[in-house]
């Protein structure tokens, strides 16, 4: 299989489940926003290893919001998918919802945006597989990632000239 062979979000979306149990929770009996993050920064890795089809490295995790908390018992649905990619980089989308398995009720609980280096087996930055937009979503993701890596970008040139 041809590594560098573009590829779709689709192709390399991934999702998960987990029951949010008393040890990953707080004393107030919500997650830990530490156990979240871990397990995002997992998925959201398993995408972007899958898109490049080598190995990759968390680069910096962007923006995350903690929108709802998740109570124990609930269960955590985790999608994971690739957004944007540059040369040897690319930025994975993450979305976790919350599902109450009494009631059904799923609500928005977390978002994050997390930048990914892919590497070789020297640990040497690769080229990054293309991305293919097929959706109005593909393309919406995708250009919205733009205007962050864009910003992304003059903010560490703005930092580095202090």
């Amino acid at each position: 299989m041809d590594r560098l062979r573009p590829k779709s979000p689709a192709d390399s979306a991934v999702e998960t489940r987990y029951v949010l149990m008393p040890q990953n929770a707080n004393h107030m009996g919500t997650a830990f926003g530490g156990a979240i993050m871990s397990w995002i920064d997992m998925i959201a890795g398993m995408a972007a290893t899958r898109h490049c089809g080598t190995l990759t490295v968390t680069a910096g995790i962007d923006s995350i919001s903690f929108i709802t908390p998740i109570y124990v018992g609930e269960q955590v649905i985790i999608k994971s998918r690739v957004n944007y990619v540059g040369n040897t980089s690319l930025e994975v989308g993450v979305q976790v919802t919350k599902e109450n398995p009494r009631t059904g009720e799923v609500s928005k609980a977390t978002s994050a945006y997390l930048t990914f280096v892919a590497i070789d087996e020297n640990k040497k930055p690769v080229k990054v597989p293309e991305l293919v937009l097929q959706t109005d979503d593909d393309r919406r993701r995708y250009e919205n990632a733009k205007l962050r890596v864009k910003s992304r970008k003059e903010l560490l040139q703005k930092m580095r000239k202090r």
